[in-house]
């Protein structure tokens, strides 16, 4: 049954009613009101909000989620904010609400037990912290506009790196849903209207990873084996550069994923991009580089562990590179394997087995061999191009 608009909120029409909008507390109520949203496995969001105007500014405050605030509740919050206001204070300021730092560092806890990497975390902070808290980092989440918003990611967007602001984007609006949660605003700045804001930059190039033709990779590894860079670096990026393999699958890799003598590296599903086991031929080098490896072993379990016996992260490798003046990413290295393949002519399912790429389609539903052995030959010669057939 549809509910009638009351003049007034009671508590049964706060408890039945089960259609969207936003219903007022009517006169004397300072503002208060019930937002209620469809949620989307069924049901619906209610939750309390009260507009006020603080130092002349109209403000949102979140007053929590109903039911576990009641009508009785709310409407006492509302009267005490109302009560500060007229004092000459600013209600916000006794309240729990953080601010956007504060908020973004509780979101990133909550989630970091179900990332599969746990850099992510890491990712997600130092995004937050070069791109976002100059900005709004110190402003209570309940006063964050999309204007807010935009003046953190238009930069960035016209800047060229459109893939950045979508990622960074989807980060701030996760702290938004969190603090809709929370009850401390009843809104996402970061929503769909973002997009549509955004300049139309339709004739910005698109920006690759920096990469080397596969002819330079060799001096680049020169270089790198004699940087005085922390021993499992140098490892780390020459086995990352022969495998083809992406960053995060070797800092992470342990000795329980690698059979050295069977000389094969199988990351776990849990690890890879597609979400599927990987096995690694390991080249004679690879092997070689892991023997070395062997006598860096701190007890961590970690191929290339750090000097805190942690992971090494890709703020590392990638200060390396910058530093020795190499012009790539890791990612980067990939490419430059790929290209050798074509250039070669390696067949192109034998390529994209090698960088565990998956193959979509009807070729891919066909495809349920992972050439193996192929692979094998094929990594073997492209670390006998790079020369690095044997111990260097």
């Amino acid at each position: 049954m549809r509910h009638a608009r009351p003049k007034r909120l009671s508590a049964s029409f706060v408890r039945t009613v089960n259609r969207p909008g936003r219903f007022g507390d009517g006169h004397g109520g300072h503002g208060l009101s019930l937002l209620v949203k469809p949620r989307a496995h069924g049901g619906w969001a209610k939750s309390w909000s009260q507009r006020l105007r603080i130092n002349g500014k109209p403000c949102n405050i979140g007053l929590g989620p109903f039911p576990v605030v009641t009508l009785a509740e709310a409407r006492d919050a509302a009267l005490e904010n109302a009560r500060a206001v007229y004092q000459g204070r600013d209600p916000r300021m006794r309240s729990t609400i953080p601010t956007f730092g504060k908020a973004a560092e509780i979101v990133i806890e909550m989630r970091a037990a179900t990332w599969r990497n746990p850099l992510t975390a890491d990712v997600w902070r130092s995004s937050f912290r070069r791109l976002v808290s100059p900005v709004i980092g110190g402003k209570p989440i309940s006063d964050v506009t999309s204007a807010d918003v935009l003046s953190v990611l238009t930069p960035i967007w016209n800047d060229g790196r459109q893939e950045t602001a979508r990622r960074l984007r989807h980060r701030i609006g996760a702290v938004m849903r969190w603090s809709i949660g929370a009850g401390h605003r009843s809104d996402n700045p970061a929503g769909e209207a973002i997009s549509e804001a955004l300049p139309k930059n339709g004739t910005a190039v698109r920006r690759h990873r920096r990469a080397l033709h596969h002819r330079y990779v060799a001096g680049a590894l020169a270089k790198i084996r004699a940087s005085n860079a922390w021993p499992a670096t140098k490892l780390l990026l020459e086995y990352t550069i022969l495998t083809a393999t992406r960053s995060g699958e070797a800092r992470l890799a342990t000795w329980s994923e690698v059979d050295l003598q069977a000389g094969v590296w199988t990351v776990p599903a849990e690890r890879m991009k597609s979400g599927r086991e990987h096995r690694v031929p390991l080249s004679t080098r690879a092997l070689d580089l892991l023997t070395e490896a062997q006598r860096l072993s701190d007890g961590s379990g970690l191929l290339f562990p750090s000097p805190t016996g942690k992971g090494l992260s890709s703020v590392t490798t990638r200060s390396l590179l910058d530093g020795l003046g190499i012009d790539a990413t890791m990612h980067g290295f990939r490419t430059s394997f790929r290209s050798w393949c074509a250039e070669n002519d390696e067949s192109r399912e034998l390529a994209e087995a090698a960088l565990a790429h998956v193959v979509a389609g009807v070729e891919g539903a066909y495809m349920r061999s992972d050439l193996f052995e192929r692979r094998r030959r094929l990594m073997q010669a492209w670390a006998d191009y790079l020369g690095c057939s044997g111990t260097v």
